[in-house]
């Protein structure tokens, strides 16, 4: 029985063009998606440009033209760039749609009808120079978690937390340079704490293992309000009773997979399957990909949205890490932050596809376009290998054959064998391991050729009692070709249109069942030509900036910048002093929490310490630690901490407290 899919991809924001970077998620949704219709299921691929926000307002702004017109030229880039890398998305929307719009309204109204949102008087960062509030990614300084510097003032592309731009150390207005001074505003909020047991709940079965761990360290911090509103001036949707109030970017773009699904139903007269898509026990599934830096938002927030307004929530979601080219983040200066046109003026964008399918597994690592290991992969096993097949067999039956296959096989078990194998290797690309897939394609590929230089037909066939022997042998290698290119063909898909238009005969999964005999192909033509290195330092040297870049600044510390300075009085104001731990316990539901009860001489307090990865909590009882003694107590997720131990290390297991030996020293202030 036919499946029923709905896959949807992150949606690329507005405001710049498509690189390779973003290409990997595309292509492996792409890849996807076209298996699952070569196989027979609907599936449906819906993807849209994410067209809301101050970023694009200001970008349009600094042109001297209106938001809409960059949008719309935005959207006409993208659309060429997916087309040209053969991303087949079966609509490809805007956020700022109509359809979108009343989506939006319609799930915030729910929310709202349903107590979710909560009003909130909040401080935000205002840049006086420009005189506008600043979005969050309009203020960048040090991650309060990490302490990684230059971070955006929403989340930390280095640790992933999620904070509030005021909480950044050294906040700085990314308009202007200047320190954001403290404004305040009443805000509109998702409770997203009051979906904390259904999330929790979710989770379990809709995500990777590596996500749900990630999102155990968010349940442990506690989930925080979600604040989706944004002063005027901004470029979205006004919220429905509000006069200058705007839905924040990232409420109404995750709805614009139904915004944009709504509209394809509209346009193939199908609205019935919109309603039936997103209704709470729809059988129709939804498969969300999408890049590791925006899990939060997708499978916390997200699924807390649809559940609260009465809806869905999606099947699966499935993460990817990032690309690194040559094993080192993309970079401008050294030409390897590829824009997909750049790539697309220089080289066959099928090679890309291929060489990220090679790398690409079900989990969320990090891939790597290894410029030298592209060359030699796409040319030794996809043209050397697999297309070199069609061209040695399709020669020799244009030479001696007239260009037509032979009434039966050479190896029918052989053939068998290959038709298959693509029940293996489907399962591969179901389960998204297509560096598996593809290992197994070139494995066949390479028993091809070794059956045809076993065979050599260039031989068989200048000798009138090999003759037809020779035929077979030709047109069995093109059969296992067809296999192999069938196989192919969600990665490659233009190389496997051309393959099939020389065996004149239609692509087809279940259709490898029946050899292809006795039929007249067309005059062989090159499909695909090898990769040139030169053609590749070409497109690093065209996306090198135009103008010398500036001095290199000096190498990253193994930690984190220090923070502003502070006078020694300040300092002396930290009241460090030694307690003994008296009591030891793990917090049941938190993976890096102990509750320590220490005994600072004149009183006993209660102080909760990540150190469990590190400690086993028998182990401190007795011991004796430093603690800030002054510091005002905290109220967390699972009790009031009253102080704080000082540790050092660089996190997990290497954490290690500032302790003494003598246990006579209670309560004795160090200096």
């Amino acid at each position: 029985m036919s499946r029923n899919i709905l896959v949807t991809a992150a949606l690329p924001y507005a405001n710049g063009p498509i690189h390779i970077g973003h290409l990997v998620e595309y292509v492996q949704a792409d890849i996807w998606v076209r298996y699952q219709k070569l196989t027979g299921n609907d599936c449906k691929y819906i993807c849209a440009d994410d067209a809301h926000g101050t970023p694009i307002m200001l970008s349009a702004r600094k042109r001297g033209i209106d938001p809409q017109q960059l949008i719309d030229e935005m959207h006409a880039s993208h659309s060429a760039d997916f087309r040209d890398f053969f991303v087949e998305f079966d609509i490809f929307h805007s956020t700022h749609s109509e359809e979108n719009r009343i989506c939006a309204s319609k799930i915030y109204n729910r929310l709202k009808d349903g107590g979710y949102i909560a009003r909130k008087a909040v401080a935000q960062a205002y840049d006086e120079q420009a005189k506008m509030f600043l979005p969050d990614r309009f203020v960048k300084g040090v991650c309060p978690k990490c302490e990684s510097p230059d971070q955006y003032g929403d989340a930390c592309e280095v640790c992933g937390a999620t904070y509030a731009p005021l909480d950044l150390i050294n906040p700085r207005s990314v308009l202007t340079g200047t320190k954001p001074v403290v404004r305040k505003s009443e805000h509109l909020f998702i409770e997203l704490a009051k979906f904390e047991t259904f999330l929790q709940s979710w989770v379990k079965d809709h995500v990777q293992p590596e996500v749900a761990n990630k999102l155990e360290e968010w349940f442990e911090a506690g989930l925080r309000d979600w604040d989706i509103s944004r002063e005027a001036p901004y470029w979205g949707f006004q919220i429905p009773g509000e006069t200058d109030k705007f839905f924040y970017v990232w409420l109404d773009a995750p709805i614009g997979y139904m915004g944009s699904h709504w509209r394809w139903c509209k346009d193939h007269g199908r609205e019935d399957e919109f309603e039936a898509a997103w209704k709470p026990d729809s059988d129709i599934e939804l498969v969300q990909f999408l890049g590791k830096d925006i899990a939060y938002f997708h499978t916390l927030f997200w699924p807390a949205v649809l559940h609260g307004s009465g809806h869905r929530t999606p099947t699966q979601v499935y993460c990817h890490g990032f690309l690194t080219v040559d094993g080192r983040k993309m970079s401008k200066s050294r030409g390897t932050f590829i824009a997909a046109r750049t790539w697309l003026e220089h080289l066959d964008p099928q090679a890309l596809r291929y060489y990220l399918a090679s790398k690409l597994a079900s989990g969320v690592d990090d891939i790597d376009l290894s410029l030298d290991d592209f060359v030699f992969r796409v040319n030794s096993d996809l043209v050397g290998k697999v297309v070199n097949i069609a061209s040695r067999c399709a020669g020799i039956l244009r030479k001696r054959y007239g260009n037509r296959l032979s009434a039966a096989l050479d190896d029918t078990e052989m053939y068998a064998e290959f038709a298959a194998a693509r029940t293996e290797v489907g399962e591969r690309f179901e389960a998204r391991e297509y560096a598996k897939a593809i290992r197994a394609i070139t494995a066949l590929a390479d028993r091809t050729n070794k059956y045809i230089d076993t065979k050599a037909p260039w031989a068989l066939c200048k000798a009138e009692d090999t003759f037809e022997e020779g035929h077979r042998v030709c047109t069995q290698g093109l059969n296992l070709f067809r296999v192999l290119i069938t196989m192919l063909s969600p990665v490659v898909p233009k190389l496997a249109e051309d393959s099939f238009a020389l065996l004149q005969s239609p692509l087809s999964w279940d259709g490898l069942d029946t050899p292809l005999l006795d039929a007249e192909i067309q005059k062989f033509k090159p499909l695909m030509l090898r990769v040139d290195k030169a053609h590749v330092a070409a497109v690093v040297e065209a996306s090198k900036p135009a103008e010398p870049p500036p001095a290199p600044e000096p190498a990253a510390p193994a930690y984190a910048p220090v923070a502003d300075t502070i006078s020694f009085d300040e300092f002396m104001k930290v009241d460090l002093r030694v307690a003994t731990v008296v009591e030891a316990e793990i917090i049941e539901k938190a993976n890096k929490l102990l509750r320590l009860t220490v005994d600072l001489g004149f009183e006993t307090r209660q102080v909760i310490a990540g150190i469990r990865k590190a400690y086993n909590p028998e182990h401190l009882i007795g011991k004796q630690v430093v603690v800030v003694a002054n510091l005002a107590p905290r109220k967390m997720k699972f009790g009031v901490s009253e102080g704080m131990v000082i540790a050092a290390g660089p996190g997990a297991p290497d954490i290690f407290l500032l302790g003494v030996d003598n246990g006579a020293l209670n309560g004795m202030r160090i200096k």
